[in-house]
């Protein structure tokens, strides 16, 4: 894969007509030295959010040894780790997946939320005697941008019984959660951990390992989390105060807060009709969040061979490339108000689900990926006063666009 130092310097040596997705590989070691720093536990990878050779081994590289998978594809992604550890933390799994990822890939963490699955595992691992068995609970995921809660997790109320089986059948025990994905407000793990403290006393178990999920959150334009450090103070406050520290091995899984940074996306204006850009990338590639989930993406234009001045920022809404009238991303995306036919945006932030969510869809979302060694445009990890002033410029610009 080719690399560069900057954006600029893609597109003054491809002028691409395809998108061009930009790796940068060096924020992904950044933040997961960060958590390997901070966190005081075990940090998984949820390798869904960008299976990306380039990141999975820039994160290897950092220290991290732990990846939660939730299929043999990602499992394959994965094995050439030799000295790493697989965990299935997908609550619902087919028998022949648990199968192969036991005995073909030698994983032994498994998440259960119900009765069902637990014996479904039992069985498709031949009631192994080496399981490690996590209880997922149902918790309150209010402070989230993209609340979870309604497609698994056991209630308190019943979840234990499907803890004593679990205990019963299990060389070790673990209790997990998650709060919802871009999780805002720290408090919420705090929340969680005391209702897996009481679902552990109602059933009177000793558990092996709490695992407080992901949600970790990122920057994106008006949306702005606490630092990463308020989290991190918050959980481990939470888990001394609760049974399971006495003898329990703490772990989390991050997945967009250590890779969301690590990608940008290149797409060219195709049309501009009024507020309105047409672009080569859209809703069934990577603009995925900004259509279904509204999210609002930090954004840039380049404008190849013009000097670095701009217009004033202005909101814009963006159309995909393909026939469907619902490849919109309704934004609104601040860009200079002269922006047109033949400039480029650059799309932020999108190494998390960016890349994983892209089809072929119409026969578009394809081009090719290099590496930028170039920063992003916000980081939870390593603001500058340029970047907070960027930053800055554009929530002010966003601010007052809505308020018109």
């Amino acid at each position: 894969m080719d690399y560069y130092h900057s954006v600029n310097g893609v597109l003054a040596d491809l002028e691409p007509v395809e998108p061009v997705f930009c790796h940068r590989p060096h924020t992904a070691r950044r933040a997961a030295k960060w958590f390997l720093d901070n966190f005081q536990g075990d940090v998984l990878y949820a390798v869904k959010a960008n299976p990306s050779p380039v990141v999975l081994d820039a994160l290897y590289e950092a220290g991290v040894r732990h990846f939660d998978v939730a299929s043999p594809k990602e499992l394959e992604r994965v094995s050439s780790f030799k000295d790493a550890r697989f965990y299935n933390m997908n609550p619902v799994k087919h028998p022949r997946h648990i199968a192969i990822s036991y005995f073909d890939y030698g994983v032994r963490d498994f998440s259960v939320d119900c009765m069902d699955e637990l014996d479904k595992v039992l069985r498709a691992t031949g009631h192994a005697k080496d399981l490690n068995i996590f209880v997922r609970l149902a918790v309150n995921n209010n402070s989230s941008m993209l609340p979870l809660d309604r497609k698994y997790g056991v209630p308190l109320l019943d979840s234990a019984e499907l803890l004593m089986a679990a205990r019963l059948n299990a060389a070790k025990l673990g209790v997990c959660f998650h709060v919802g994905s871009q999780c805002m407000d720290p408090e919420a793990y705090r929340q969680a951990i005391t209702l897996a403290n009481q679902a552990i006393v109602r059933a009177g178990v000793l558990v092996d390992t709490l695992d407080v999920g992901g949600g970790f959150p990122s920057a994106y334009p008006g949306v702005q989390p606490l630092e990463l450090g308020h989290y991190m103070n918050v959980i481990h406050e939470a888990f001394e105060d609760s049974l399971a520290s006495d003898n329990a091995r703490l772990i989390c899984e991050p997945g967009r807060a250590l890779c969301a940074e690590a990608g940008s996306l290149i797409t060219s204006v195709t049309l501009r009709k009024d507020n309105y850009l047409y672009l080569t990338e859209g809703a069934y590639g990577a603009l995925f969040d900004a259509a279904h989930l509204k999210f609002k993406f930090p954004v840039q234009m380049h404008r190849v061979g013009a000097n670095s001045e701009q217009a004033k920022l202005t909101g814009f809404s963006f159309y995909g490339p393909t026939c469907d009238s619902i490849d919109y991303m309704p934004g609104p995306f601040m860009l200079p108000e002269d922006i047109g036919i033949g400039d480029y945006v650059e799309v932020g932030m999108l190494g998390a689900y960016g890349q994983s969510m892209r089809t072929a869809f119409n026969g578009f979302h394809e081009g090719p990926e290099v590496i930028v060694g170039d920063e992003p445009m916000h980081s939870m990890y390593n603001f500058d006063q340029e970047q907070e002033d960027v930053l800055a410029d554009n929530v002010l610009a966003l601010e007052a666009h809505l308020s018109e």
